[in-house]
């Protein structure tokens, strides 16, 4: 059973358009407010974005004290760095040589084409998430990431916890496309940043700390409601 008493969805099926602000304040009541993205600027959420590609945050954070350490959070020092340095300087983050070139190229890019990352920030929503989508190595999730957490758009994060969480609550499709997951979320809860920013926040977090690959139904804030939880509510009772 689905939030409001209707059955979980299935297939393409999708919750209805209430669901999503229901989940909302289900989790924010229990995490409360989660002030997501770490960073103390918009450059640094920038380079984050693309650095935390394929590993944890704490790697990301180890890179990113090496360029604080160098004074070289800026996308101006790194489109002029010597590659090899900034490889050496994120190398924490794993896949360093690849994450240096791509770092490089989009700081390159937006300074070249935009002079500054606040000019490049001033594009509309829509027209920053495609020139940040043409960018190489800057996926949707990446791309939605920088445009709500570095410039304030909004435009509505999907990860994999997104997905699970959706899947396994509602029952949507493990295979449903990034875009259309993304549309449902901007159709439903109107454009808001702010609430995007702590709605995917508290999906983390509960992805995080109970909706896990093995998942510990038990205590999670959301178990009453979920219908993977009530399918195996004897192995892992709420």
């Amino acid at each position: 059973m689905s939030v409001k008493g209707k059955p979980a969805c299935h297939g393409d099926e999708m919750p209805g358009s209430g669901e999503p602000l229901f989940l909302y304040r289900l989790l924010r009541s229990r995490f409360g407010f989660l002030d997501w993205w770490p960073g103390d600027t918009k450059e640094e959420v920038f380079v984050g974005a693309i650095l935390t590609q394929q590993t944890s945050w704490k790697n990301v954070e180890k890179a990113i004290s090496n360029l604080k350490g160098c004074d070289a959070v800026s996308i101006e020092k790194i489109a002029s760095m010597d590659l090899h340095r900034l490889e050496q300087l994120v190398r924490p983050s794993g896949y360093y040589r690849q994450k240096a070139m791509r770092l490089k190229q989009a700081c390159s890019y937006i300074i070249n084409s935009y002079g500054s990352l606040d000019s490049f920030f001033r594009l509309g929503g829509s027209e920053l998430r495609l020139k940040l989508l043409s960018i190489k190595g800057i996926g949707p999730e990446t791309a939605d990431s920088i445009a709500l957490y570095a410039a304030g758009k909004p435009s509505f994060v999907i990860d994999a916890y997104t997905k699970r969480i959706m899947h396994r609550i509602y029952g949507t499709s493990e295979g449903i496309s990034y875009e259309e997951l993304k549309a449902y979320f901007e159709r439903s809860l109107g454009e808001d940043a702010e609430l995007y920013n702590d709605f995917h926040a508290q999906f983390v977090e509960l992805g995080k700390r109970y909706c896990r690959a093995k998942p510990l139904c038990s205590g999670c804030p959301a178990c009453h409601i979920c219908a993977y939880a009530k399918n195996v509510q004897n192995i892992n009772p709420c």
